[in-house]
């Protein structure tokens, strides 16, 4: 559990507080667990060792385990008989044998595949039902804790689509709603149809266009964030050499923000986070995660990592302690303004 973690050689401390789901009655330990990577995107992975992973991780405390219905789709080959779409909520339902009360279950729909090989968003009601009752089978549960709307279907109006979900609440298949990159706007609408529990959306020290509308309104509607990519897809480790090359089953091979000379510049700011952390005797990515934590709202963030060394290290983030002073010149050292690159490249990139 967490409060057997130990950091920069301190005392036992005492396990951090739950962060609520809204006002779902869900409630998580500060930090999640993404497993996006285990499938797709990120190159490799071996699905034993994904397993492991996840178990292990349960153990030392992670009770917040995030997926999709899409995870694995990308990654698919002609023949292939392992990855493909559903590949990582199939993974996820194998590591929880036995283990299913003891962790919260965030799953995502909308975005499938096409037999042409692009993907799609479907919001349609009937196509949420569908989903969610395949979602349900790869599982092998009879619940889903959270639910996301992963990417809006443009042609549905989202009180369908939302409506649609909120009967899966009362069959009691669903236990919580959320949405994925949506507008505030879209917040609000959504909101008036069924309560929303929680939203995903890009944050961390690097990416924080959700700062301006979006946090805002979920604050105003009683709504957390859970911040994907908090780590900045891996840059905020502080893993990467200068040079680095990513490889074409990498996703960050695609990004803007991972190329050329926006690459050698952000690595200056990297850098300067390492320095920073040196001397709160942590790792950059700890302190990029409690950075998150010491946000003035509810977040939880769901660091993806495919090791459990990884998983160790993002737990102790929750014992990085934090004045007002350090939180405000983290957040001037990566002010937007000085970080270069978009978040996506072309549109056929956008996903999380």
């Amino acid at each position: 559990m967490y409060e057997n973690s130990t950091f920069a050689g301190s005392n036992v401390r005492p396990e951090p507080a739950r962060v609520p789901l809204g006002s779902s009655g869900v409630a998580v330990r500060p930090i999640g667990l993404g497993l996006m990577g285990m499938s797709q995107f990120y190159g490799s992975a071996d699905p034993d060792t994904s397993i492991a992973t996840i178990q292990d991780a349960i153990d030392l405390g992670v009770d917040f385990f995030d997926t999709s219905d899409y995870y694995g789709a990308s990654s698919a080959t002609p023949g292939d008989p392992v990855l493909g779409f559903g590949h990582n909520e199939t993974l996820l339902g194998r590591a929880l044998t036995g283990r299913r009360d003891d962790v919260v279950v965030a799953t995502k729909f909308s975005a499938r595949p096409t037999p042409e090989g692009r993907s799609v968003f479907d919001g349609r009601p009937e196509y949420v039902k569908a989903a969610c009752e395949a979602s349900l089978r790869r599982l092998n549960t009879d619940r889903i804790d959270l639910y996301y709307y992963h990417r809006l279907d443009p042609t549905v109006p989202i009180e369908d689509t939302v409506g649609a979900m909120a009967e899966l609440v009362a069959e009691g298949k669903v236990r919580a709603l959320g949405l994925s990159e949506v507008s505030a706007q879209i917040l609000q609408r959504a909101t008036a149809i069924h309560p929303i529990s929680a939203l995903q959306s890009e944050y961390s020290l690097w990416e924080r266009g959700v700062e301006a509308e979006i946090l805002p309104q979920c604050r105003r509607l009683g709504i957390t964030l859970v911040p994907y990519s908090p780590l900045g897809r891996g840059m905020l480790a502080g893993r990467f050499a200068r040079g680095a090359a990513f490889g074409p089953d990498d996703f960050r091979s695609t990004l803007p923000k991972f190329q050329g000379e926006n690459f050698a510049h952000n690595m200056r700011l990297v850098d300067a986070l390492r320095e920073f952390s040196a001397t709160k005797g942590c790792t950059a990515g700890q302190l990029a995660l409690a950075w998150l934590l010491a946000q003035p709202h509810d977040v939880a963030p769901i660091p993806g990592a495919k090791h459990i060394s990884y998983v160790r290290e993002n737990l102790a983030a929750t014992t990085v302690p934090l004045s007002a002073v350090d939180v405000a010149h983290l957040a001037n050292l990566f002010d937007p303004a000085h970080v270069k690159g978009e978040r996506y490249g072309t549109p056929q990139t956008r996903s999380n």
